[in-house]
């Protein structure tokens, strides 16, 4: 088993089972999930959408611990797309609202676990306090080393492109002919962050939801019907054995 779950599941139970078959040389780097199904999930159970971004919490706590503990270098979390500003304000301002307060109670286990946050997206929309909190743990984290967890608020893919092409013409240091993937990438949010390997979507969607186009070129997509407030580690292992037993080609033919 790897040496970061050693201890802590459970003898005998279906979690160590599939921990036990993780191969650490085949782990990935970048981990990065669509969180998905908390409307859903608040729906089947006759309560307020809002419920369902509440328990979401949980989940979000479990995988981030589960993700440091299995070694991985980056677990990005999809949780404020440019899109969903047109759902309906009370929800928009419950869910910045969780947000401020998750992270007024997380940040100093992100210290402590030498966890860096890095946020992913367009922060000038977000409410002033929001914002100023978000900035706060970035700056209180930006020395850790152990895991980074990118939160994507406010975040398209297609914005996070056109931003970079902004931001490359108005440097204007790169000549058309010298632009490359590489150079490019480097004007992107997730700059100096590795692509992601493997992109987890909940809730049984089969979409992207114009998260990280460019990113996922070649990562390998894992989908499970399980909404996101009731993802927890165990779901995490059957991706990665998932991801595992793949055979990653990045477009070469097999010989």
């Amino acid at each position: 088993m790897l040496k970061g779950l050693e201890g802590w599941l459970a003898d005998g139970s279906e979690e160590a089972r599939l921990a036990a078959r993780l191969i650490a040389d085949r782990m990935p780097r970048h981990v990065a999930v669509i969180m998905d199904g908390n409307g859903r999930w608040a729906g089947e159970r006759g309560l307020p959408r809002t419920e369902g971004h509440k328990a979401a919490a949980a989940s979000v706590r479990e995988i981030v611990e589960t993700g440091a503990r299995l070694g991985l270098e980056v677990l990005s979390l999809f949780a404020f797309s440019t899109e969903n500003w047109k759902r309906p304000a009370g929800e928009i301002r419950m869910l910045m609202n969780l947000l401020e307060d998750f992270l007024g109670k997380e940040a100093c286990l992100l210290v402590e676990n030498d966890l860096r946050l890095r946020v992913l997206g367009d922060k000038e929309k977000l409410p002033g306090s929001l914002r100023k909190a978000l900035e706060r743990v970035e700056q209180d984290t930006r020395k850790n080393t152990r895991m980074t967890v990118g939160l994507a608020l406010n975040y398209g893919g297609r914005a996070d492109i056109v931003a970079a092409v902004r931001r490359i013409l108005a440097e204007g240091l790169i000549k058309p002919r010298d632009l490359d993937e590489a150079s490019f990438a480097r004007h992107l949010d997730t700059a100096g962050l590795p692509d992601p390997d493997l992109l987890i979507r909940t809730s049984g969607e089969s979409r992207i939801s114009n998260f990280f186009l460019w990113q996922i070129a070649y990562a390998e997509i894992w989908i499970t019907k399980t909404y996101w407030p009731d993802f927890r580690k165990i779901h995490l292992f059957q991706a990665l054995l998932d991801y595992q037993g793949r055979e990653r080609r990045f477009g070469e033919a097999k010989v």
